[in-house]
């Protein structure tokens, strides 16, 4: 009877190391060696979450200063243009990519057999740990990611604690006219600095335009206007143009980077704490 136990106790010890061993091939297998990056802001996720050498390209867009938030960590690493031969060439087993690329690029790319996992753009704050936790899921770096995340919620809770008590109006204007509502990812950071967004006095939710005659009417408190790129172009005649001498109590900031802005990842807390900077600047002006 001993030797029965002690031969099904053996058994047993054995079936569960090979089923360990077994797991953690699976594992292994699913962890990509590879990763190739065709999305800006897929970069900055994955340049924060990827292990040393897992990460072998990036899209051309980290390398510019005025787009990307992680410049330095990526300057380091090869730029790709994005297209699916080029990406082949790079010998991937995983590649990142947002919802807006080029379907036929990522359908190609898959039926090569190559893995590609699609990021969609943050709408709000709240997006930003399911951004990291999925890149963190993908990369097989789910641990890097839970403390990413945990940090960011903590910095995040801190900004919001401290949103003040009035509210000064607000307006996001970038080249054309466009701006963005409450339901978008700049919206949630003006809200999150103290914010209130006029443009959704107009009814804007989302992304849309707030035109040169709406914005004046609108006579808000500060106008955070977006880049104006190097040479000349009609579509950022608006944020030169002369009737904005009209709102002489109006604050303009041209400083806010787009980079901190434009991607759901944890350097949007840099754009919440550069807003409520301003706003406490604003209080103590008054």
């Amino acid at each position: 009877m001993q030797l029965s136990r002690h031969l099904f106790a053996t058994a047993r010890a054995l079936c569960l190391a090979v089923a360990c061993v077994a797991a953690a091939k699976t594992v292994a297998a699913q962890t990509p060696l590879r990763v190739v990056s065709v999305n800006l802001c897929t970069d900055q996720l994955a340049l924060m979450l990827a292990a040393p050498g897992q990460l072998v390209s990036v899209s051309r867009l980290a390398h510019d200063p005025d787009s990307s938030s992680m410049v330095d960590a990526a300057i380091g690493l090869p730029t790709n243009g994005s297209g699916a031969e080029e990406i082949y060439l790079l010998n991937p087993d995983l590649v990142l990519a947002g919802t807006f690329t080029d379907p036929a690029t990522v359908n190609m790319l898959r039926g090569l057999g190559i893995r590609v996992e699609l990021f969609a753009p943050a709408g709000a704050l709240s997006d930003v740990p399911f951004r990291v936790a999925q890149m963190g899921e993908a990369l097989g770096r789910q641990n890097e990611a839970a403390a990413l995340i945990s940090t960011f919620e903590a910095e995040l809770a801190t900004l919001r604690s401290n949103a003040g008590t009035t509210r000064p109006r607000a307006v996001l204007t970038y080249v054309n006219s466009y701006s963005s509502g409450d339901a978008t990812l700049a919206g949630d950071i003006l809200r999150a600095a103290g914010f209130d967004n006029a443009a959704a006095e107009l009814g804007l939710s989302s992304v849309g335009t707030v035109s040169l005659e709406q914005l004046i009417l609108l006579n808000p408190d500060v106008i955070v206007q977006g880049r104006d790129y190097p040479g000349a172009a009609r579509a950022e005649d608006n944020l030169h143009h002369p009737a904005l001498r009209a709102l002489k109590d109006a604050r303009f900031t041209s400083d806010m980077t787009d980079r901190d802005w434009i991607c759901g990842t944890p350097h949007v807390l840099k754009a919440v704490h550069d807003m409520r900077a301003l706003r406490l600047d604003l209080e103590a002006a008054q």
